[in-house]
């Protein structure tokens, strides 16, 4: 019997990377932070693709698209993000990425170039993928789809205290700022912007804790 294909869309800083690894963890499936590819894009094109002014050149970073190999490796069970055989997984969780990634993310020319990768590694089935766009253009077929939200306050002490845990320098108002910009550039991006597909379940975690997030999933899951 074929395994589900499950996607999860929502908001920076709902959980949705975590408790998908959990949830593919439980159910046996192979877990894929779509959002990982397009900060390793990002991360790449700030180390190649740079202005004198420090911005990113996207149309070098368009033509560098065949320097480009990114791969996840499982390591011990959790797939890890390389670049060209450079391990980037901390990387690109920088506040650096973090605050170009919505710029990078928007281009339809980096869409499309990841769009095909990430719809062939879900061809088999087995395979829960977390994003923005995952259930409304990467995968509109999934067997189940969710989207995940939460307040702008209770979605930024979750940022912040992520970047203290990876010994990133943060400040607070910052982090929220910059959720409040991803928000609306995620949302108001003219390809494939941040929605809830119309079939998926919304799960609103504000005051959910992360176990009891993916124990509502796993509930839909297991009962459809």
């Amino acid at each position: 019997m074929k395994k589900p294909v499950i996607a999860i869309d929502g908001y920076s800083s709902t959980g949705k990377s975590s408790i998908s690894k959990v949830i593919a963890s439980k159910l046996g499936l192979i877990h894929l932070d779509t959002g990982a590819l397009y900060r390793g894009v990002t991360w790449f094109a700030l180390q190649n693709c740079l202005n004198d002014d420090g911005s990113i050149n996207l149309n070098q970073l368009f033509s560098s698209f065949g320097e480009i190999e990114l791969e996840f490796k499982n390591d011990n069970g959790e797939l890890v993000l390389f670049l060209n055989h450079i391990d980037i997984s901390k990387a690109i969780r920088t506040n650096e990425v973090s605050d170009n990634v919505s710029l990078v993310a928007k281009q339809k020319e980096v869409r499309d170039f990841l769009l095909e990768s990430q719809r062939n590694l879900a061809e088999k089935g087995g395979i829960i993928m977390d994003g923005r766009d995952i259930g409304t253009v990467v995968l509109p077929n999934a067997d189940y789809k969710f989207f995940l939200t939460a307040s702008i306050d209770e979605r930024t002490k979750r940022r912040y205290h992520e970047l203290i845990s990876l010994n990133i320098k943060a400040d607070e108002q910052q982090v929220k700022e910059n959720l409040i910009i991803r928000d609306k550039i995620d949302s108001e991006r003219e390809i494939a912007p941040l929605r809830q597909a119309e079939d998926a379940i919304v799960i609103d975690n504000t005051n959910l804790t992360k176990q009891e997030t993916i124990e509502s999933i796993l509930s839909h899951i297991q009962k459809i």
